[in-house]
């Protein structure tokens, strides 16, 4: 089973899915709707200067204990920073975007090693 812990729908298309289209219907094989809660990565910030912050990323929230059968959609920056622990995170891969250019979706889901 697949769970999706980012905070929006994610569409996966088939192959042959072409970028380019506002239908986001076209070519569409499933689509993954958002849990309620998603996963994110703590932060604390340490102070700064003018130009910038100092921020340490921490350890996840709200994502939920490696369970067998499961697997979890969540965003690149949560996968990589757990890529040496958690061989159950997903993101998507290969993006589709709309005629504008905005990503609508994805033709395959990637586990980052």
């Amino acid at each position: 089973m697949i769970l999706n812990l980012t905070p929006h729908p994610i569409r996966l298309y088939w192959d042959e899915r072409e970028d380019g289209s506002d239908d986001l219907d076209a070519h569409l094989m499933k689509v993954y709707a958002p849990e309620p809660v998603p996963a994110r990565l703590a932060t604390i910030e340490l102070g700064g200067g003018i130009t910038f912050e100092l921020v340490e990323f921490g350890h996840a929230q709200n994502l939920p204990p490696k369970r067998d059968g499961y697997q979890y959609i969540v965003s690149l920056v949560v996968a990589l920073a757990l890529a040496d622990r958690r061989n159950d995170l997903l993101v998507p891969y290969r993006e589709v975007r709309n005629a504008s250019g905005t990503v609508i979706g994805c033709r395959s889901l990637a586990q980052p090693v």
